[in-house]
């Protein structure tokens, strides 16, 4: 079975004025190694005949951020179709069509049937946590051992009330 060609850029993706905003899940993206995710998917085929299949690997990204998001199989399609930074995770081109709601439900069902869902999600979190990265619903937080130095301390919030107290004094 074929799937559809999504890898190639479109001249409407080139026109695209890349914001921060489009690129926070890029680092994400870039941590994961997403070979290792198409080896566990590549027998897997969602179509047997008439129109070329959507590739396993942009299916299971996008069910990757619905489970991120906590979004429903609607709820995705149409994120999908008007989210530049979903589509840019995803690696689906602006000229490309959008997988409608039920296309999820069959890819999700079919990784259910042949047992990858839970060989894929533990992929995942085993690469993003080897990595410090802890996936929660609608967010990625980076665990480290950072020291912040906080700009002011106590100390010195002692001090500006003493202050804004002697001043109000001086008025009395």
């Amino acid at each position: 079975m074929a799937w559809k060609n999504i890898k190639q850029q479109s001249f409407a993706d080139d026109l695209v004025n890349i914001h921060s905003a489009v690129e926070e899940l890029d680092e994400v993206h870039d941590l994961i190694d997403w070979s290792r995710i198409e080896a566990l998917l590549k027998n897997i085929h969602i179509k047997t005949q008439g129109e070329r299949a959507w590739p396993p690997l942009m299916m299971y990204k996008a069910l990757l951020l619905q489970s991120w998001y906590g979004l429903g199989d609607p709820a995705l399609e149409k994120q999908l179709a008007r989210d530049l930074l979903f589509r840019r995770f995803v690696s689906l081109s602006l000229s490309e069509s959008v997988p409608d709601h039920s296309t999820f439900w069959r890819f999700r069902n079919l990784l259910e049937e042949k047992k990858l869902n839970e060989l894929l999600l533990e992929e995942v979190n085993q690469q993003l946590g080897d990595q410090g990265l802890l996936i929660r619903s609608g967010e990625v937080s980076i665990i480290d051992a950072s020291v912040i130095k906080a700009k002011q301390n106590r100390q010195q919030r002692k001090r500006r009330r003493e202050y804004s107290r002697q001043r109000s004094c001086l008025h009395c």
